[in-house]
């Protein structure tokens, strides 16, 4: 029975997920908040999981990862997409190259956009899609190399090429949204759907959105081996 828990951080409204194909089996983590390491390695252990793998979508503005905390308590790999400027990774994901974990594979998906380092990774039918796609929204593209032609293209073109019964994770939500699939996100995504990129890109960088209030602090921590401020 295949394990995919989705756990909250309501102080960044940051979706996190702990995937494995049955208890008591290797599992991996996706983008874990520093915060909540603890809770995590609980919950490891309820569900009598070892963990294999950190798995981090992107280098994160909003929030340190945990990915130092858990590697080191754990002893797991880290995983982040070859574009990174992050150190001490262990496994650097590759587009449409398979990373293989107990009978199971993630595909990453290189799709850059909201950042030159973003990375979608799909697990048999379901896509995290860290801050690229979200349930009727996308990342923001105005900070880390941030580019809204890309992530037009890394929407429409790679993930929305994906069967329409693919689930799609996000990695965060600020409406109450849990999952979606790519048959919704094609149809009813209101940034997206039947938005040409000149019209989206329009809609991106008019937004004007408030800057992470942390970006400063947290970005270079996500950026270092210790993952600390």
């Amino acid at each position: 029975m295949q394990i995919i828990r989705q756990l909250f951080d309501i102080n960044t409204s940051t979706y996190t997920y702990i995937i494995a194909s049955g208890y008591g089996r290797e599992g991996i983590i996706i983008d874990p908040v520093s915060a909540n390491t603890s809770s995590y390695i609980n919950l490891l252990n309820e569900l009598n999981l070892k963990l294999v793998m950190c798995v981090d979508t992107h280098t994160h503005a909003d929030h340190v990862s945990s990915r130092c905390q858990l590697c080191t308590q754990t002893k797991c790999l880290s995983v982040m997409g070859e574009q990174t400027k992050a150190e001490c990774i262990s496994v650097y994901a590759k587009d449409g190259e398979s990373i293989p974990f107990d009978g199971m594979k993630i595909l990453p998906i290189y799709t850059p956009g909201h950042t030159d380092d973003s990375y979608s990774y799909l697990i048999d039918n379901n896509v995290f899609t860290g801050d690229t796609l979200f349930v009727r929204g996308t990342g923001r593209t105005d900070f880390q190399k941030g580019n809204p032609s890309a992530l037009y293209d890394s929407i429409t073109e790679k993930l929305f090429s994906l069967p329409e019964s693919t689930i799609v994770y996000p990695g965060h939500d600020y409406n109450g949204n849990t999952v979606s699939s790519i048959y919704e996100e094609i149809r009813y995504n209101p940034r997206v759907a039947n938005k040409s990129k000149v019209e989206f890109i329009d809609i991106m960088n008019s937004l004007n959105l408030k800057k992470p209030a942390m970006i400063d602090k947290v970005v270079p921590a996500n950026l270092s081996c210790t993952c600390g401020l």
